[in-house]
């Protein structure tokens, strides 16, 4: 991808102003947040979801700046220091990509305020945030172990890292909890956002003979290349069931909100501190959409019931006896994995059909 220059970067920049004059205070002005963006706002998945956040942080009364279609390359780099430039003090980075960018930057500005999504290098002024999204995709693979009648299952990923790893495998949990006979197939695409070949890659599954997709993509392609083709989808990131009403099954969902109005909240109060930030279906911070009506009818009892264990902490996908894909016992009966090892997972489940690239 071409390097995108300052002046783009400037013209890109989007400023969204005060909500409310009843809440314009000192203490609000003294705040100015910036969002640096791997997709755009509007693509209906990752960065939406994002935005949605950045704009709960706007109604707090506090000016945000953002930056999309950043890449993950020097450009990053770039877009940090320009919201800085324009005032920013506190700055949210939001794809993994961005996270030696954002150390580096932020080495040279020790009184602004980072936070990087999903990575795992902090400093004093630096913290990461995710969610605990394996939860939702458990679910998610519930609904579609029950949907597909072949028992294969397509999964449009991005990059082999540990976040795409461990939501492959406990989307696989899940469809195997309730299907144990089925096979959830993998195909990597290398970007997080390139619709045409996130499409590309669904088609690829479903010409292998899959009749479900789900996917760990920013985009709703490969769920309309599945309605395209007769087949269910899973979403993920935001509620999409208008982009493929015929095969739209549910989606894992993020709501950023909860985390970026709870840390600029710390700010304002003066006792923000750099942290690790990873919540799930305990806060709010992740769940499961609404089925639709193409879900089969034993889906939505069954993931009432997980669920509910989940929350109450009587269950976690992450329990053993797990065996990954040579039948090696990597987690034994009634052992649950720790979240240290869940973030690092480096290894697919029995059940998923394709490698992890070295």
């Amino acid at each position: 991808m071409k390097r995108i220059v300052m002046a783009a970067l400037v013209m890109a920049c989007a400023v969204s102003l005060f909500a409310a004059a009843r809440r314009d205070t000192p203490q609000t002005q003294a705040v100015k947040v910036g969002f640096v963006y791997i997709g755009s706002i509007n693509d209906e998945g990752y960065t939406q979801a994002h935005d949605k956040g950045r704009l709960a942080v706007q109604a707090l009364g506090i000016q945000t700046l953002y930056i999309e279609n950043v890449p993950e390359n020097s450009d990053c780099e770039v877009a940090i220091r320009n919201l800085i430039d324009q005032g920013c003090n506190v700055i949210y980075t939001t794809s993994f990509g961005f996270m030696e960018w954002t150390i580096k930057v932020a080495q040279d500005f020790p009184n602004v305020k980072f936070a990087h999504c999903s990575g795992y290098m902090r400093a004093d002024n630096v913290s990461t945030y995710f969610g605990k999204i394996y939860q939702a995709r458990y679910l998610s693979g519930i609904a579609a172990g029950y949907k597909t009648r072949v028992n294969r299952i397509g999964y449009v990923a991005a990059f082999p890292i540990p976040e795409v790893i461990r939501g492959i495998n406990a989307f696989t949990l899940g469809v195997q909890s309730v299907n144990p006979g089925a096979t959830v197939e993998v195909v990597w695409t290398s970007t997080w956002y390139d619709p045409a070949l996130e499409k590309q890659a669904a088609s690829e599954l479903l010409n292998r003979g899959v009749d479900v997709i789900a996917q760990h993509q920013d985009t709703t392609a490969p769920q309309v290349a599945a309605q395209e083709r007769g087949a269910a989808a899973v979403g993920y990131n935001v509620s999409t069931p208008n982009a493929a009403p015929a095969a739209y099954l549910t989606a894992p969902l993020f709501h950023w909100e909860v985390f970026y109005v709870d840390d600029v909240k710390h700010v304002l109060a003066g006792d923000w501190q750099s942290r690790a930030y990873w919540e799930g279906f305990s806060n709010g911070h992740v769940t499961l959409d609404t089925l639709t009506s193409n879900n089969d009818p034993r889906a939505a009892p069954e993931i009432a019931r997980v669920e509910a264990k989940i929350k109450d902490g009587s269950f976690d996908p992450f329990t053993g006896p797990l065996t990954d894909q040579s039948g090696v016992v990597r987690v034994p009966a009634g052992t649950r994995m720790t979240d240290d090892e869940i973030w690092n997972m480096n290894w697919f489940v029995k059940g998923v059909v394709g490698t992890i690239p070295q």
